[in-house]
């Protein structure tokens, strides 16, 4: 396996292939996971945060990368930004115990501290796409129904770099939309914001109407 440098080039970065296991489960994902040096953010980060849920979820979420609380615990959305999650699934039908979880990137990226709390900084893309194996492997592995993009890095990740919140949230898209191939592709997918962002919003109440209404829609393509 590639070796670990403080003077390597993104270039010289293999992404998170070589590390994938070949026979896939959730549980060789989250055990070869930990070994990936895939891109530069495994150096800084306490661990790697792969998906959690059921094996057999009909909807998974995708949002951007663990942040401070997840890379400590080494689990996705146990932060303020995943409780809100969780409200907002209940709020639109969907039992949030049956939801696989996961994000994009897989090592948590920040700079500097606040505090005792290590302030996020959102990945860069070319490590939003070397850590593309991860996440077709989960997606591989569990092969959702539904997909819900959370918040412009997740949605880049699926969609391309043209992704925009905005223009799509709220819609449900098919599979062939996106970028991705797989070979048991889920059906639909639909973009909304990321939790943090209702989280930090001015206008909270109207924000979080509006992220559970596209819920609502992902929960309706929910076979």
């Amino acid at each position: 396996m590639p070796s670990a440098g403080s003077t390597k080039d993104r270039a010289d970065y293999p992404g998170g292939g070589p590390w994938v296991p070949e026979r896939l489960s959730l549980s060789a994902i989250r055990t070869s996971a930990q070994a990936c040096e895939g891109c530069d953010l495994f150096r800084d980060a306490t661990q790697a945060v792969v998906g959690d849920g059921p094996r057999d979820a009909r909807l998974m979420v995708i949002g951007e990368q663990p942040g401070d609380k997840e890379d400590l615990a080494g689990e996705p959305f146990v932060g303020p930004a995943g409780r809100l999650l969780d409200r907002a699934l209940e709020d639109a039908g969907i039992a949030a115990t049956t939801v696989f979880r996961t994000n994009a990137v897989k090592h948590f990226r920040f700079s500097g501290t606040r505090g005792k709390q290590r302030i996020h900084q959102s990945p860069s893309r070319w490590q939003v796409t070397a850590c593309g194996p991860w996440l077709l492997a989960e997606l591989e592995v569990v092969r959702p129904q539904v997909v819900v993009v959370l918040g412009a890095t997740a949605g880049q990740a699926v969609f391309g770099p043209s992704f925009r919140v905005g223009a799509a949230r709220g819609r449900s898209m098919g599979w062939e939309e996106t970028k991705l191939e797989l070979a048991h592709p889920p059906k639909t997918v639909v973009a909304t914001t990321h939790p943090s962002a209702v989280l930090r919003s001015r206008q909270r109440d109207e924000d979080y109407a509006a992220f559970v209404a596209d819920l609502k829609v992902a929960s309706a393509a929910v076979g």
